[in-house]
């Protein structure tokens, strides 16, 4: 309950009550508490509207690994560049990712050799290059947490149905709630608060929370993206800590709900089935990552395609993945602004739209 009376108002542009929530706020943060902001469009949203210079000193703001591009492990990478460097492949993406440095070269770079490689808006634009080009094979590079993985299955099923047999998918998928579990388990992370993601949450509801707060029971909320979406959360957060009583909540009830969208689970459980997956910056987690079913395995291009990938050590210098847990910020990497940037980049935090270098390189004054 904030001052105003109100929890969790739908009502997000009231301006007396960001007033009233920046005072609960101030008078409650006593302490030094760091927050983690899980989302990637979070994180941008805290930036664009100013909300960490709105904050006292108290709290200190984290970024997580809630960008899928960020956490999509550097092997995975280095797969999907050499599946563009296979003459018979068209290669479809999101943007984000055509940009993200490998090891040696981007899908950009690869592209400009001679690569066909399309940036799409969906999966199901990938399914109609695949009808468009029946003499090449469409791989369709699915990267993403729970909010992605329904849709990319639902073209799955839908290649299914046409009889394509010239499409297929990478599946890189992530699942966030092993990852906040690992975060907690890790030695030199320390969290006292999560923001949880809006868009993930709508997808699997707030019960899929629920194991990891019983075994690590820590202040979290889910958050809207509107600032006083964010306020509200923030607010809610720092009465949890400052009052000792960690509770799950749900800050986003006008689109989250405890069960979450029901639909779009049924048709991601379909197709895909948990399995270990590697996290840039945390590394490998069990059960925290999607793979095809043996069903589709013929929409499986990691079977499909016998790739020969060597893991390879991060770039130099380069600070993505202790970023991504929180235990640096851009700043502190010694490549940001000199070496790393939006037009060079060196890591994909500083490639994304929801990546924590690129949000400290548009809208933070330190240099």
């Amino acid at each position: 309950m904030n001052d105003s009376g109100k929890l969790f108002s739908e009502d997000f542009r009231d301006p007396i009550l960001a007033q009233s929530l920046l005072r609960g706020i101030a008078r409650r943060a006593t302490r030094p508490m760091r927050l983690m902001e899980v989302c990637g469009t979070h994180t941008m949203a805290i930036f664009r509207h100013g909300i960490r210079a709105l904050l006292p000193p108290t709290i200190t703001l984290l970024s997580g690994p809630g960008c899928p591009v960020c956490v999509t492990d550097a092997q995975e990478i280095d797969a999907f560049i050499a599946l563009s460097q296979h003459d018979e492949v068209i290669v479809a993406t999101f943007g984000d990712l055509i940009r993200v440095p490998g090891s040696y070269t981007s899908l950009q770079k690869e592209s400009a050799e001679g690569a066909d490689v399309r940036v799409v808006y969906s999966a199901m634009d990938a399914v109609a290059l695949a009808q468009a080009h029946p003499d090449k094979t469409v791989v369709f590079l699915g990267v993403g947490f729970e909010t992605t993985a329904p849709t990319i299955a639902a073209a799955i099923l839908s290649a299914q149905a046409l009889g394509l047999a010239n499409f297929c998918v990478y599946a890189a998928h992530k699942t966030v709630p092993p990852a906040l579990s690992a975060l907690m388990g890790h030695p030199a992370v320390a969290i006292d608060g999560f923001l949880l993601p809006g868009h993930v949450s709508v997808i699997i509801g707030m019960n899929a929370y629920r194991d990891f707060f019983q075994a690590h029971p820590t202040p979290c909320v889910v958050a809207g993206f509107e600032p006083l979406d964010l306020l509200q959360a923030i607010d809610a957060l720092v009465a949890q800590i400052a009052d000792g009583a960690p509770a799950l909540e749900n800050g986003y009830p006008r689109a989250v709900t405890d069960r979450g969208n029901p639909k779009a689970r049924a048709v991601m459980d379909q197709v895909f089935t948990p399995c270990d997956a590697r996290w840039r910056g945390l590394g490998p987690i069990a059960g925290s990552g999607l793979a095809i079913r043996p069903a589709l395995a013929r929409f499986d291009a990691a079977r499909r395609f016998k790739l020969a990938v060597v893991e390879m050590p991060p770039p130099k210098g380069c600070s993505c993945g202790e970023i991504l847990i929180g235990l640096k910020t851009p700043p502190q990497c010694p490549l940001f602004r000199k070496r790393c940037t939006p037009m060079d980049p060196v890591g994909p935090c500083m490639v994304s739209s929801e990546g924590t270098c690129a949000a400290y390189y548009r809208y933070h004054d330190e240099p």
